[in-house]
């Protein structure tokens, strides 16, 4: 058994801890801890039996597979949390996913692929065919705060126009997934046999060797699935009903804790991931994973959110501020420009976490509300 996935299972003992914690009233912070500890192994597990599945069903079937799940720990997280009326912090995930996986999880990934090595190279159409529909998708989410700041009255939309225009960016963006799909899985489906063969190649043994390895078994990871989706529920719902006083005893921002805290707990699994690959000198994967997980949230967990927040009582809109904007912005710009070329280095990764810290510090010295 891999040395993350017997870590995982041992972090797991923690989730009947935290439920304790919750019934008998232990103390919020010893509930925060506790869910926190919980939701990474399930993450973990999430993410492996996503894996697991996808070589186990074939290409095509596993594309959807991580698809569908590939986001879905940010995405549990984010429905516990509007359940709870935490939309200020559910907005600001939004924010946080975008930067933490084109900066952080591609600098890490970079760097620490890096060590020891003159440069990496990946295949630009990797890089090309992820990152100009994730760009697209990332300025589509921003539209709505831009009509916002040029609005003619100097107040922006009123709260129910700004919320149907960014329902009607969902459903456009939904639609955009579908076509993503269409293109992925049937039409263009060589621009992605360097991604697929590398992760047959990284889930066969060194022994055998892909072709020969047995295939993983269905209804284990199947039930895998399943429960690890489950336990995310919970735990997530253990979380948010303590985040924010927590947090706030901390002193720290609604702002802050959806820009950093949110998008690190719900992304931690697919960062592991990323930065393993790199180190295994696999940068085509580790870009894949980085580019295409804020693909992912753009044009699946977004809009899903949206259309799901009014159902559960809070509405839900893209109107963020000015210094979200600009962040998001600076995170797709700079993670273009040293992604396209299909080289990298240490040094590239450096500057990826260097950009991923002083815009995590402006959102921490930034106490103003979120509009």
């Amino acid at each position: 058994m891999p040395a993350r996935l017997r870590i995982a299972f041992g972090l797991l003992t923690m989730l009947p801890v935290a439920a304790a914690a919750d019934r008998f009233h232990w103390g919020d912070g010893i509930v925060f801890v506790t869910s926190i500890l919980s939701i990474l192994p399930l993450a973990v597990l999430l993410s492996t039996a996503t894996e697991e599945l996808s070589l186990r069903l074939g290409p095509s079937i596993g594309a959807l597979l991580n698809a569908l799940f590939g986001n879905a720990t940010e995405l549990i997280i984010a429905l516990a949390a509007l359940r709870a009326g935490l939309v200020d912090i559910v907005k600001a995930s939004i924010t946080g996913t975008v930067m933490a996986n084109l900066l952080l999880a591609l600098g890490l990934s970079m760097l620490v692929g890096g060590i020891g090595r003159r440069e990496q190279r990946f295949q630009p159409v990797v890089a090309r065919v992820n990152g100009s529909a994730m760009t697209l998708a990332v300025l589509a989410i921003l539209i709505p705060s831009l009509r916002g700041m040029v609005g003619g009255d100097g107040g922006g939309l009123d709260p129910a126009a700004a919320e149907s225009f960014s329902l009607f960016v969902a459903w456009v963006l939904l639609i955009v997934y579908g076509l993503t799909l269409l293109f992925s899985l049937k039409t263009h489906r060589t621009l992605y046999a360097v991604a697929e063969a590398d992760l047959r190649h990284d889930g066969g043994d060194a022994a055998g060797g892909p072709d020969q390895t047995p295939r993983p078994p269905l209804l284990p990871w199947v039930a895998v699935l399943l429960a690890a989706t489950l336990g995310l529920a919970y735990a997530s719902e253990l979380f948010v009903g303590v985040v924010e006083t927590v947090t706030e005893s901390l002193g720290l921002s609604a702002l802050f804790t959806g820009v950093v805290l949110l998008p690190l707990l719900g992304g931690a699994a697919e960062y592991l991931t990323a930065v393993s690959m790199a180190r295994k000198d696999n940068m085509d994967l580790a870009v894949s994973v980085a580019l295409g997980s804020t693909l992912l949230v753009g044009l699946l967990v977004v809009p899903v959110l949206l259309l799901v927040a009014p159902l559960l009582g809070h509405p839900l809109d893209l109107s963020f501020n000015v210094y979200e904007v600009v962040a998001v912005a600076t995170a797709v710009l700079v993670s273009n420009l040293v992604s396209l070329d299909g080289r990298s280095d240490w040094l590239e990764g450096v500057l990826l976490l260097a950009a991923y810290a002083i815009l995590a510090a402006g959102f921490f010295f930034q106490n103003s509300p979120i509009p």
